[in-house]
């Protein structure tokens, strides 16, 4: 095998050699292999001829690409596909390109982000799941090396490459400044990113901000005007215009992978303020109104027909007033946050098309990875509060800083329209039917079209392996790669009526499961994300359904009965693929996993470290604990932090304050404070807290543990405060821990991050009992 590689090699090279720098290559090996020296060698310099060697050329005239996917957004969530929320410019964009209205996902975030940027079916990669690793391939979310990016081999094959917005697709285990990074996105491909990597962060006050590989603070508070996806679209626009500066000749690949409009639903006020009024008269009404809608927009077939409400979602004439006040709410807050997102990425369209090869920049916006989102049940949250009256406390804060906010799952059901269910239930469409907009000025001329074929998000990275002509390799870095599941769907950007090339795909995730094979989908719900759980003996009972999907949109005819010889040769074609593909077990992630933290009870941390990610971080929730700092304090005293605990939302700050050692702690927004009786003495202290914990109960809303205990100040050992104290940590996924300083959302009331500590901290030892 090695004798093959070599052969090729040099083959390569000779080829290059003849055809020039700038021809396409079908480069089957990759890295491709040094250059041959050209020059000559003499025994002086004037008897020397130098030859320079080149890095690898993109073919000629390839595209730049720009790669755009939403986060939990319905099919009918934008004004585009007939739902409320306006959004010019995704309208400007499919006017002038291509609207695909049977692509699919496949039904949560992380496996789309895989199976987009690999071409692979998910667990293949090792994301069977969002959330919660197991030891299995299919669901260890580990990236395989056998599964390249695509940014990965365009990398090599000429491009730039950036990624900026949400990132889920690296360990958790392997989130901290201590690394490894070979599956963050620069060891995945991508020469830089800037963006959060986790399921979900404050998109005011984003506490899990990196810069490649080192975390970063957000440049402006929400005061002064930030917003997540703001600030991604300007560094975007950033990293588009020193790259045309400083080598407009190459192109690039941007994916560009907004938090947006992921819970918490955070949006501008004036975008909010918007849609006051605009869902009044309730689900019901607007999904038969937007249903209408997308039939005039040719988004849906003549023949289609609307799937009933399910019996989860309650009849909106059945609510109580202060139901309806509070859904509509959520919802104009949702909607405000589509429209802002929309208008932002408009600026970073708009940069690229002005650019000096705008016409030739191939756009791909998927919109959405899995649907709308309805794992938060009927009532859906505000920060700890789930019920509706104690929402309704918080009503007005909604979409604002001080709000971690998600809506009822009524609304998942209306952005789902025309489909049954939401995100998570992938054995329906609601949860993998996403619109997908293609523009390409220099090759698409007639916009606005529509594409009925059916296509699979592992079908993106073949289809720009073909428009930009670089063939995708069969052996990176030594290791083989396995084949890409997607097949290129290029033909259909210039012939309407080319026939789809994809005859198969499984759909699975947590038990719900289904398969697609030429026109036909059998389909087997196992539970309804934000209302059942289930257990593996729940398997065997699950109903099969049966759909001729190539005649019936929606899913709403049932043909199980009609066809069980149909229904058993497909339930066997899904066995067949989920073999395959490494889907079994059904619900593999359920297992623990690998932890950067382990089972270490002490931890020691030193002055000027970074930012820690909550992963990463002492597992403080729903046990006793302790924090030791020595320090030195100067003769004109000291402020700042010692230790930093969580965020906005829950945890707690060790601090110096008014010559006081202070300990706050933060339940869920509510402050309770111990401050020491005496100042902190000058010179080499030893300062202190330990909490007592005298019981504990289950976390209410996103909580994971309500400890009771007392709390008590040390000052050299001695007992300088005391305070019975109810604590709440790891309420939040977007938490962060500080030492010497503050990050992200401020946890005290006290201060504003970073507020360093001024004198000098030698260490911190924090302590499980």
């Amino acid at each position: 095998m090695n004798r093959l590689i070599e052969v090729t090699a040099r083959l390569l090279v000779t080829i290059s050699a003849v055809v020039g720098p700038c021809a396409s290559l079908a480069t089957d090996v990759l890295p491709q292999p040094e250059p041959r020296f050209k020059g000559k060698i003499g025994a002086t310099l004037k008897d020397s001829v130098p030859d320079w060697s080149q890095p690898p050329k993109a073919p000629i005239n390839a595209p730049n690409i720009i790669l755009i996917l939403l986060d939990d957004i319905g099919f009918a969530d934008t004004s585009t596909f007939g739902g409320v929320a306006q959004t010019p410019e995704l309208d400007r964009l499919s006017a002038q390109g291509l609207r695909y209205i049977n692509f699919n996902v496949t039904g949560t975030c992380s496996p789309t982000r895989a199976a987009l940027l690999s071409g692979r079916n998910h667990h293949r990669v090792g994301f069977g799941v969002a959330e919660g690793s197991g030891g299995f391939p299919g669901y260890d979310f580990v990236w395989k090396k056998s599964t390249a990016s695509v940014a990965d081999v365009l990398r090599r094959n000429g491009y730039s490459t950036g990624t900026f917005g949400k990132w889920h697709n690296t360990p958790y285990y392997e989130v901290s400044p201590a690394g490894p990074f070979d599956r963050w996105p620069t060891g995945l491909g991508f020469e830089h990113f800037y963006g959060f990597i986790a399921g979900v962060d404050n998109q005011w006050e984003p506490s899990s901000l990196f810069r490649n590989t080192t975390p970063v603070a957000a440049p402006a508070t929400p005061e002064q005007g930030y917003h997540f996806t703001t600030d991604i679209t300007d560094q975007a626009i950033g990293w588009l215009g020193t790259h045309e500066s400083l080598s407009p000749e190459k192109p690039y690949l941007l994916y560009f992978s907004t938090g947006a409009v992921h819970w918490p639903h955070h949006a501008p006020k004036q975008w909010v303020d918007k849609y006051r009024g605009s869902f009044d008269q309730g689900w019901d009404k607007l999904r038969e109104q937007i249903f209408a809608r997308q039939k005039q927009l040719g988004v849906v077939p003549v023949d289609a027909e609307l799937t009933p409400r399910p019996k989860e979602i309650l009849a909106w004439d059945s609510l109580s007033p202060n139901q309806k006040r509070l859904y509509a709410r959520q919802m104009e807050v949702y909607a405000g946050f589509v429209a802002h997102t929309d208008f932002e990425i408009g600026r970073l369209l708009r940069a690229a098309q002005q650019g000096p090869r705008g016409d030739n920049t191939l756009i791909l916006y998927i919109v959405g990875d899995n649907g709308s989102n309805g794992e938060n049940g009927m009532d859906g949250f505000t920060n700890a509060a789930s019920s509706v009256e104690d929402q309704l406390k918080q009503i007005d804060e909604l979409g604002s800083p001080a709000a971690w906010n998600q809506y009822s799952a009524g609304w998942a059901w209306l952005g789902s329209t025309p489909f049954q269910w939401w995100k998570w239930i992938a054995s329906h469409f609601g949860a993998t039917r996403a619109p997908l907009i293609i523009s390409w000025p220099a090759r698409i001329s007639r916009g606005g079209s529509l594409r009925k074929q059916f296509t699979h998000v592992t079908d993106v990275a073949a289809t720009i392996y073909e428009l930009t002509g670089i063939h995708f390799p069969s052996t990176i870095d030594g290791v083989k790669q396995q084949p890409l599941d997607g097949v290129s769907f290029a033909q259909t950007l210039h012939h309407a009526d080319a026939v789809s090339h994809h005859h198969t795909q499984y759909f699975e995730m947590v038990g719900n499961r289904a398969i697609y094979h030429d026109g036909w989908m059998a389909a087997a719900r196992h539970r309804v994300a934000g209302f059942q759980s289930s257990t593996d003996a729940d398997f065997p009972q699950d109903r099969w359904e049966l759909y001729r999907v190539e005649k019936d949109f929606s899913q709403v005819h049932d043909l199980a009965a009609q066809f069980p010889g149909q229904l058993k040769k497909l339930q066997k074609l899904f066995d067949i693929e989920a073999r395959k593909n490494d889907v079994y077990p059904l619900n593999g992630a359920s297992g623990g996993g690998p932890s950067l933290i382990g089972n270490k009870r002490e931890f020691v941390y030193y002055a000027g470290m970074p930012r820690l990610q909550r992963r990463a971080m002492p597992p403080l929730a729903g046990t006793s604990y302790g924090v030791t700092a020595h320090a030195v304090i100067p003769d004109t005293g000291a402020q700042g932090v010692i230790l930093s605990y969580g965020a906005r939302g829950s945890g707690f700050a060790f601090y110096l304050k008014g010559d006081r050692l202070i300990y706050e702690n933060n339940r869920e927004g509510a402050h309770e404070t111990i401050a020491s009786e005496i100042p902190v003495p000058r010179g080499e202290v030893v300062l202190a807290f330990k909490f007592t914990q005298v019981s504990t109960s289950k976390g209410i809303g996103l909580s994971k543990a309500t400890s009771s205990g007392t709390g008590r100040l040390f000052i050299n050992g001695q007992v300088v405060g005391e305070a019975n104290l109810t604590t709440t940590l790891g309420a939040r996924y977007a938490e962060s821990m500080g030492v010497s300083e503050a990050f992200g959302s401020p946890v005290s009331n006290a201060f504003q991050p970073p507020f360093k500590f001024t004198g000098t901290l030698q260490k911190v030892t924090v302590s499980l009992e």
